[in-house]
């Protein structure tokens, strides 16, 4: 005996969470009206089954609303600058290391020669090639962010 063909199964708590955050997405980008995703909110949470849940995201272009949604976008500035921030932190640990082997060679052994030089520009130059474009990407993915509710397109951005 076999059992007959499911179409779709029960949606969980999770399904219908991630069904919202696409209609929220699809509201913030201009592809759905408030009255619109507001009924379409409602009919998400009170859906049975995943069947129904797809069918209210069915004609939203979700490869479109995925690859520009503000949030990612902002999420990967974060990380950027997040990351700029590190090399920052360990250029300056390196930067004060021989600076004390320096000094501390100068004061035993009477040797001056100002060697540091070399790794603090070698390394300062690692660290601008990776600043400076992290900076200069900056503005570009605060020009593509729409203003939402009535707000300027730089307001909230740190």
């Amino acid at each position: 005996m076999t059992a007959p063909a499911v179409t779709s199964v029960r949606a969980g708590d999770h399904d219908r969470e991630r069904t919202a955050t696409q209609l929220g997405q699809a509201l913030s980008q201009g592809y759905l009206v408030f009255d619109e995703y507001e009924s379409r909110l409602r009919a998400t949470f009170a859906a049975h089954t995943t069947g129904e849940l797809r069918q209210l995201v069915a004609d939203l272009p979700l490869a479109q609303l995925r690859r520009n949604d503000p949030q990612r976008l902002a999420a990967r500035r974060r990380a950027a600058r997040l990351g700029v921030r590190i090399h920052l932190g360990a250029y300056l640990a390196m930067v004060a290391i021989v600076l004390t082997v320096w000094l501390a060679v100068g004061l035993t052994a009477g040797e001056w020669y100002f060697w540091p030089i070399w790794p603090i520009l070698g390394a300062g130059i690692g660290l601008a090639s990776h600043a400076i474009p992290v900076r200069l990407a900056t503005p570009r993915l605060c020009h593509s962010r729409p203003a939402i509710h009535g707000r300027g397109q730089f307001d909230g951005i740190r």
